[in-house]
């Protein structure tokens, strides 16, 4: 049982790191590499799947879009995010 609660909480972690990166991916934050580079490792050492990824990405995305079009802006602008997701795979 701790197992599993460890690894959901290690993946809501994963998902929260990943959040910070989609929301710095096109900003000049110089900590960027960095924190792409510590959740690869973190991604890498936990043994985590790449379909586990794509789901958090997508989770994300999905969210991003909601809140645009609740603040009644167009979601176009997520497409870019794709490459974010390229980085990582």
């Amino acid at each position: 049982m701790t197992q599993e609660v460890d690894q959901q909480v290690l993946l809501q972690q994963l998902k929260s790191d990943y959040r910070q990166i989609l929301l710095s991916y096109f900003t000049t934050d110089k900590a960027l590499k960095e924190k792409i580079d510590k959740f690869i490792n973190a991604v890498f050492c936990a043994n985590i799947p790449v379909p586990e990824i794509i789901e958090i990405h997508m989770e994300l995305i999905d969210e991003f879009s909601k809140q645009l079009r609740l603040e009644g802006r167009g979601d176009e602008t997520l497409m870019d995010y794709r490459l974010t997701l390229r980085d990582y795979l």
